[in-house]
């Protein structure tokens, strides 16, 4: 039989009281449990149940229909108590059935449904059977013989959510009495916890975390982003623990006030404490609960933070079976805290391929359905749709109001349409509940709640880093960000308090510490610096502060430290692509960009693209009507390389060509051997090897006039390659083996790599197969090692060839599909050369094989391997 689907009734079971009885009878229990499950799972299979979830004692099973569920929990506790237990013992089951429609995966369930069957639960006592309204409705006229079903009226459960109508299943085999029901409306537990007009989705781990902390700690405040969901989390986790505070948990809803001196006051009101004439508020409130065992929740204590802290002080210092769990956008600051920072709700990586599937896991997304599905009952998240909706809740950060602002749209837009309209979004995400605070209605006046709140200096600060696009370094903000009435020094200690009080945030990197804003507050900050009339200014020190950081690390990227450097460069990628955006809007500042773009050019082809390379220098140039000579050489040398990559050999050839003839103009020895070096390319590719030998030549006489090592290992690299591809294989070792020589000598790897690699091919052109396979497997240790994908995939090109000659056939289309894969990932074309000598060992591999339909699904095996497993497969000597 199928496995339930759709709309279901869920059976949940546990034990009560199991974790006493392990301490007292651990024996008798292992036996005892046993047998409950054996009984269980019968009982529940029996009724056509589906058992898809075990923890502990606790049973989680799915029915196509609330009769058979009820039928299975009928017979179970009538099985159960008949059962002579071991030792003595008396197991007593609780459990509760919740009809609804679930979503199914893997074998499991996942949806509201379940939270309210957990819920309802947790109300009941062991022996007890309850049901909610909506399983009662399917079963009232259908039920067993004997069997009735008792009215415990309405209750509040543990999710703060509506209200629900609680049925008890009676017959005459089970016991009828039980005490009132654990439910928020239990005399015996005493509370303020408000109703809350919509789910919670979510948080479990968080809500176990707090939990966790709160065993161990006095006070916990919950600090994060406004709209992060510090509030309704913290009245989730009062609810949960209610039961063990005997004295009840408390609300004390601090946002309204405006004069702190009311905080103790307000505390006391509601708590019932009456003030008494000549007596501190706060003296009284502390011997009231000195005696009490309760949790006190003060929501929205950033505003009013030093009253907060003093009032708290007071209570955990004398106050011993008092807990606070405290809501704030910084911590209270004293002794005895604990700060739990609330993350973000999971996040779907819009990188990725999303389907309606894959993102019902996360968070973000559960939360956009259930309130999208409030306004519009038909929304649904369709496999179309899907990227749109992964955007959204990735833009927006997975702060729970934000999301629940864009879903409130969903009502007369498409998810595509929003998606499209959040870069305003502050004009989008209005409308929420009228009666929600003010500053909960509109994301920018929760945004605004927070600014108010800051010094001028910290102002200023948050503004100014809105100029930073994925971050930034405490080195970088000092440099872009201090100026007028934020000094240097300043910017660490303002930068902390930012992060105190949940408006950036401060990630670990490495070594060091990276920091960022949170992609909402950043546009807000942008809006206001731009308001300040500031932005300008500040977008000027960014640019030159990243033209620095280019230039000086340009150097080191063909050297030992080049990994390390690429790293660097690469944890500011966003930066630099916002430096360049901002050096493109106005003709004064694009021959900075164009510095820029050159000397990060390398980096760019390395870890980014091709094509994104070339576009920057080609924007840059296209941008800028003055700048000097030399600085156009380069820009049209570096045009000239990419069109040499791309075999765009005529634009190849006007770029290098204009480069040469400023260089000569200006007399720059090594502008000109590098252009030669660049022409002589050029020349091979167009297979005029004559020609590519004399600019070859002419560049090394230049370069060895410079000692410049660097430029002379590259051409005596390219006169090795012209000198195999005239099949001269004798004059090109030694040419070869001394630019491979130069370049272990100085610890370039770039420069290595591409040594080995050519002399690699040449070993395999003189069938030498176990010297050209160790040099292609040394070659690709350092891509990885390096982590340059353009470098694997030229390496793993070479290695199929390899397999193919050793006759792993299989292997050698698998590494080259990656090879093919990483090849379109980075842009960078092959070059007619490398297109000739691919097609040629690919036709001989897949005629030897002998089975095209073979060959073709290992190729597309290798394209979906991850990187990690190519790599593993092409560092085989043979399969």
């Amino acid at each position: 039989m199928a496995t339930p689907s759709g709309t279901i009734t869920l059976l949940f079971t546990d034990i009560e009281g199991s974790t006493k009885l392990w301490e007292a009878h651990p024996e008798a229990m292992g036996i005892a449990l046993a047998r409950h499950d054996a009984l269980l799972r019968e009982t529940i299979e029996a009724h056509a149940g589906f058992v898809f979830k075990t923890i502990g004692d606790a049973f989680c099973a799915a029915f196509h229909t609330a009769p058979e569920a009820l039928g299975a929990a009928l017979i179970a506790q009538q099985v159960l108590a008949a059962e002579p237990w071991p030792g003595g013992l008396s197991i007593k089951v609780r459990m509760a059935l919740h009809t609804g429609a679930v979503e199914s995966r893997d074998n499991d369930y996942f949806g509201q449904p379940l939270n309210r069957v957990a819920r309802l639960l947790a109300v009941g006592y062991g022996g007890q059977t309850i049901l909610s309204q909506v399983t009662y409705d399917l079963i009232r006229d259908s039920l067993p013989p004997q069997t009735t079903l008792k009215d415990l009226g309405e209750h509040r459960l543990k999710d703060l959510a509506r209200p629900e109508q609680v049925f008890q299943l009676a017959h005459p085999n089970l016991d009828a009495e039980f005490p009132p029901l654990k439910s928020l409306d239990n005399v015996a537990l005493p509370n303020n916890l408000p109703q809350q007009v919509t789910s919670f989705i979510g948080r479990e781990k968080e809500l176990a975390e707090l939990q966790e902390r709160l065993a161990i700690t006095k006070l916990l405040t919950l600090t994060g982003a406004g709209g992060s969901g510090k509030s309704r989390l913290s009245l989730q986790a009062a609810a949960e623990l209610l039961d063990t505070f005997p004295d009840g948990a408390w609300l004390v809803e601090l946002a309204p006030l405006a004069d702190p001196n009311l905080v103790a006051t307000t505390v006391a009101s509601v708590l019932g404490v009456k003030e008494e004439i000549g007596k501190p508020i706060l003296t009284t409130l502390t011997e009231s609960l000195k005696a009490k065992n309760l949790l006190l929740l003060l929501d929205n204590c950033e505003h009013v933070l030093d009253a907060s802290a003093k009032l708290a002080d007071a209570i955990i210092r004398n106050c011993p079976g008092v807990k606070i769990l405290a809501t704030s956008r910084e911590g209270l600051g004293i002794a005895g805290e604990a700060t739990y920072r609330v993350p973000s709700l999971s996040l779907p990586d819009p990188k990725q391929v999303q389907t309606a599937e894959s993102l019902s896991h996360f968070e973000s997304v559960q939360l956009f359905i259930a309130r999208a599905m409030q306004t519009n009952p038909d929304f649904a998240v369709t496999n179309a749709n899907a990227p749109a909706l992964a955007s959204i809740c990735f833009r927006l950060d997975g702060i729970p109001l934000a999301i629940e602002l864009a879903a409130a749209r969903a009502r007369s837009l498409s998810v595509e349409d929003i998606n499209t309209k959040l870069d305003q979004r502050f004009r989008l995400l209005t409308g929420g509940s009228r009666t929600a605070l003010p500053r909960q209605q509109t994301l920018r006046s929760l945004i605004d709640w927070s600014y108010d709140l800051l010094s001028p200096a910290e102002k200023a600060l948050l503004c100014r880093l809105s100029v930073f696009a994925g971050g930034w370094t405490l080195e970088s903000a000092e440099a872009v960000c201090a100026g007028g009435d934020v000094e240097d020094w300043e910017v660490l200690d303002l930068l902390t308090s930012l992060c105190d009080k949940s408006l950036a945030v401060a990630e670990p990197s490495g070594t060091s510490t990276r920091y960022r804003l949170l992609e909402t507050v950043r546009q807000y900050a942008r809006d206001r610096l731009l308001e300040s009339g500031d932005g300008e200014t500040y977008r000027d020190t960014h640019l030159a502060f990243f033209l620095a950081l280019a230039e000086e690390l340009e150097p080191r990227i063909n050297s030992p430290q080049m990994k390390e450097t690429l790293d660097l460069l690469g944890e500011d990628t966003d930066n630099f692509r916002a430096a360049l955006d901002w050096s493109g809007d106005s003709p004064e500042r694009a021959e900075v960009g164009l510095r820029i773009a050159i000397a990060a050019s390398y980096f760019t082809r390395f870890r980014i693209s091709f094509t994104e390379g070339r576009e920057q220098v080609s924007r840059a140039m296209e941008s800028s009507e003055e700048m000097s000579p030399s600085l156009r050489a380069r820009g049209f040398y570096t045009l000239g390389t990419y069109a040499n990559a791309f075999q765009d050999l005529e634009n190849a050839h006007r770029f290098l060509q204009q480069s040469l003839e400023i260089q000569q103009g200006l007399d720059e020895r090594l502008g000109i051997a590098q252009t030669l070096n660049a022409l002589g390319m050029l020349a091979t590719y167009q297979k005029d090897y004559a020609l590519a030998q004399q600019r070859y030549e002419a560049s090394l006489a230049i370069q060895r006039e410079l000692g410049n090592r660097g430029g002379i290992a590259a051409a005596l690299n390219n006169l090795g390659n012209n000198a195999m591809n005239q099949g001269d294989t004798a004059a090109a070792v030694p040419l070869l083996e001394e630019s491979l020589q130069m370049k272990r000598e100085d610890g370039d790897p770039h420069g290595l790599w591409t040594a080995l690699f050519n002399l690699g091919n040449l070993n395999m052109t003189l069938q030498n197969y176990d010297i050209g396979g160790a040099m292609f497997r040394e070659c690709l240790g350092m891509g990885v090692k390096e982590n340059v994908k353009s470098a694997i995939a030229w390496t793993l090109k070479s290695l199929g060839g390899f397999l193919a000659a050793t006759d792993s056939l299989g292997n050698a289309a698998r590494v080259w599909g990656q090879a093919e894969r990483l090849r379109e990932e980075t842009g960078e074309p092959m070059t007619i050369q490398e297109r000739e000598g691919l097609d040629a060992r690919v036709s001989v591999a897949r005629a030897a094989r002998n089975d095209d339909a073979a060959f073709d699904a290992a190729w597309q095996e290798g394209r979906a391997m991850s990187l990690e497993q190519a790599v593993a497969l092409a560092q085989e000597k043979s399969s």
